[in-house]
């Protein structure tokens, strides 16, 4: 890694040599000017983390060669310190920071003093290095992430098109020549295929969530709810008694929040339809400067011990036979949740019921 450069400006050569000898103990390159016009060529040839400047200079003072870097692109956002004997009262202060100062320092100087602030800037360089390289890693992981995607989708669709193809081809051309058994293996064979189908566009759809840019918008949370009930009696049988309560209204992407409801009213009504007279209550409540979402139904359960599993990708409590499900619904509410940096959890006891929650922050 090149060693971080710093700009150092003032007419003197002796004022130089002597900011030289102060920081030759630092791991830095040092790169001077003595004039402002030098200044600002130097800053067409390199890239700096930081620029002393001093304020008392013929042609071009350092209140104007510090105007020109702030206008300037690449130098608009280049942190530097006034350095002059000029800074004895507040006025000649205000002006230094009026044209963009971060810091000054008053000639006489302790060494020290500037030694500190000049490593100060040089730690916040390299963490801002450091942020924008993990950033440009998770971009690069996420673009990884999301052609393995959709290469794992098309590799595993096309024997999955071949299995169901060839389970109908012996089902039609040798169906009358197979037994009972032969004819169940048959439709076992394609009901697992059609899940795995599911399955691969639920975990597709659970990868684009992290990518899909948030619409934060006011949303009438009874309002959704009541959407989300409609399109839910049409698409599934049920005798369960709902009770909406007068829900907070909450500024989210629409969209995702609805997904959100969706699947926690699902899942509800799914784990409380073995009981004689499910119910499903849905309330919120504000609670330090958050909106907390609840789902509770009266079905199934579940054992705190293995809360933890809940929102977890594939990760189910109970098995196939007992309820279906491709064990996503959870883990897609946790991370649409997470964007929009709220927090979801569950209570639960087995054979009486759960809660699940999701907070939302307040606006």
């Amino acid at each position: 890694m090149s060693k971080p450069k710093i700009l150092i400006v003032d007419d003197k050569p002796e004022n130089l040599k002597a900011l030289r000898k102060v920081l030759e103990d630092l791991d830095i390159e040092l790169v001077e000017a003595t004039s402002g016009n030098d200044a600002l060529k130097a800053t067409l040839r390199h890239d700096f983390v930081l620029a002393l400047i001093d304020i008392q200079m013929p042609e071009m003072d350092g209140y104007e060669l510090a105007g020109i870097l702030r206008e300037e692109e690449k130098t608009a956002h280049l942190p530097f310190i006034f350095i002059s004997a000029v800074y004895k009262d507040n006025l000649f202060i205000f002006k230094g920071y009026e044209n963009g100062a971060f810091s000054f320092i008053t000639k006489p100087f302790q060494p020290e003093i500037l030694i500190n602030k000049v490593k100060f800037f040089i730690e916040k360089h390299q963490q801002e290095v450091a942020l924008y390289e993990l950033n440009e890693e998770l971009q690069n992981s996420n673009k990884e992430l999301e052609a393995f995607s959709y290469s794992v989708s098309h590799d595993l669709r096309a024997p999955l098109r071949a299995i169901n193809g060839y389970a109908e081809i012996l089902n039609e051309d040798y169906g009358s020549k197979l037994d009972d058994e032969g004819k169940r293996i048959i439709d076992i064979i394609r009901d697992n295929a059609t899940r795995m189908g599911i399955l691969i566009d639920v975990l597709l759809s659970f990868s684009r969530l992290g990518r899909k840019e948030i619409q934060m918008t006011e949303i009438d949370m009874n309002k959704m709810t009541e959407e989300v009930m409609v399109e839910l009696n049409k698409s599934t049988t049920h005798n369960a008694k709902i009770k909406i309560g007068k829900l907070h209204e909450v500024k989210a992407d629409y969209g995702l929040l609805r997904q959100v409801m969706i699947n926690l009213i699902s899942n509800a009504v799914k784990y409380s339809s073995k009981k004689k007279n499910p119910v499903v209550e849905i309330s919120s409540e504000e609670k330090n400067g958050e909106i907390i979402f609840s789902v509770k139904d009266n079905g199934a359960g579940f054992d705190m011990r293995y809360a933890d599993k809940l929102f977890g990708v594939f990760q189910r409590l109970h098995s196939q036979d007992e309820f279906e499900g491709t064990g996503v619904g959870l883990a897609i509410v946790q991370r649409i949740i997470s964007r929009h940096e709220g927090k979801s959890w569950a209570e639960g006891t087995v054979n009486e019921g759960a809660v699940f929650y999701f907070s939302i922050i307040k606006n």
